[in-house]
């Protein structure tokens, strides 16, 4: 590996690891003030009842946003620096599944909000995991079951559950850094900065609309169920760059054509994402 992409490794690592800080201090705020049983009214009522409870909240939406931001730039520049191969082939695994980790820990956020787009979330994310033949009541049980509980299960994951996979995941990565938060007090302020100007969304519910967008990174993946099942769309599109990530970690004559998938699997997924937004 060259210095150069040393470098750029390690600042989208120190930028993702910043942001995880903050987003886990500001929610460690946010849950104190949380109740599963009224997650909308809970939610809600931070912003107005709460002394800097809106600030809170603020910061912790945009700094878990740029904490997984940070973290696929990681990932992208470990990638083009070629440092995956350095590792073994399963620390590369786990460094892989930290991954779907950050994005279900992101995307069990959006749900407990229990505003518009978070229910919009969750009946996607239940929908989908229905779908998958013998495994998908138990995994549905495993993370979500809103329809039967509520946020109880969410919270529990969102809080615990998940963090734990995502930390186990990465414990061997993260050993190998220092962050130094001089070295980003820029983003320290501008996040900050941003949170206390910008309260984080909070959509209210609108009865008899038909159609309401989920989170940000889901845009490509709600586009693409309207027109295949939730079972192609939902498990088979994501599984398959997760797969032609797999065979990027490994010495073998496929790896070019893995970058490439990815590559245009990423494009594709965008143009789905602007024709959500386009056509909603």
């Amino acid at each position: 590996m060259n210095i150069r992409a040393l470098i750029i490794e390690t600042k989208w690592g120190g930028l993702s690891l910043v942001s995880l800080y903050l987003s886990v201090l500001s929610g460690m705020v946010v849950a104190l003030q949380y109740d599963p049983s009224t997650p909308y009214f809970s939610a809600s009522s931070l912003d107005l009842l709460t002394p800097f409870g809106q600030f809170f909240r603020a910061c912790h939406f945009y700094s878990s946003q740029l904490f997984f931001l940070f973290s696929l730039g990681h990932l992208a520049a470990v990638i083009l620096a070629k440092a995956e191969q350095q590792l073994r082939f399963g620390k590369w695994l786990l460094l892989l599944g930290s991954v779907p980790a950050a994005l279900l820990l992101l995307f069990t956020g959006y749900v407990l909000r229990a505003d518009a787009t978070g229910e919009a979330a969750g009946v996607i994310a239940e929908n989908i995991l229905l779908s998958i033949p013998w495994l998908g009541e138990p995994l549905n049980s495993l993370l979500f079951t809103i329809e039967a509980e509520g946020m109880k299960r969410v919270y529990a994951n969102h809080l615990l559950g998940l963090g734990l996979v995502w930390g186990l995941c990465c414990w061997e990565h993260l050993r190998r850094y220092r962050v130094g938060f001089a070295q980003h007090r820029l983003l320290l302020f501008a996040t900050v900065g941003i949170s206390l100007c910008l309260a984080a969304p909070m959509e209210p519910s609108r009865l008899g609309l038909f159609h309401i967008q989920g989170p940000w990174f889901m845009l490509g993946l709600q586009e693409l169920l309207r027109y295949l099942q939730p079972f192609w769309a939902g498990v088979i599109f994501p599984l398959a760059v997760v797969v032609a990530l797999v065979w990027v970690g490994k010495e073998n004559p496929l790896r070019r054509r893995a970058l490439l998938f990815v590559a245009s699997w990423l494009v594709v997924y965008f143009c789905l994402s602007v024709l959500a937004v386009l056509t909603c």
